[in-house]
């Protein structure tokens, strides 16, 4: 299974008047994981859309465990999860050096430009065979 690993602060601007990240903040760390895991493994949006084809979310679940906070360097671990025919799942984890601040999931669906689910498979054999191998 792949993994990533990104790092970012946090910023004053994600914080409350005590410092403590705003709870929406993880969903948009999850995105920036998302982003560095498919530029890692050279599939970066840009490549779906050159294909027609879009990841809109369908599901997005997060557990909170404990707190961040102003200032604090976190790490994103992302996983591809699961590949399914017109569906792909990744794995979050949000980090503060060793501790577990979050986890969850989001999952997405190949969609073309006016919003129809694509079978990838069928529809880009290439980009189906690359997310498949990084799964491996």
């Amino acid at each position: 299974m792949v993994q990533n690993e990104t790092t970012l602060r946090v910023r004053y601007k994600d914080t409350d008047q005590m410092g403590v990240a705003y709870y929406a903040n993880y969903l948009t760390w999850f995105e920036v994981g998302r982003t560095e895991i498919m530029r890692s493994l050279d599939l970066p949006y840009k490549e779906f859309e050159r294909y027609n084809l879009f990841l809109p979310v369908l599901k997005a679940y997060c557990e909170y465990k404990h707190s961040a906070c102003y200032d604090d360097l976190l790490t994103i671990v992302t996983c591809l999860d699961r590949l399914k025919n017109a569906r792909v799942t990744f794995k979050y984890e949000v980090r503060r050096d060793e501790e577990l601040l979050a986890e969850g999931y989001t999952e997405h669906a190949f969609v073309n430009n006016r919003g129809r689910p694509v079978a990838l498979k069928k529809h880009s054999p290439e980009l189906w065979d690359r997310l498949n191998k990084a799964l491996k």
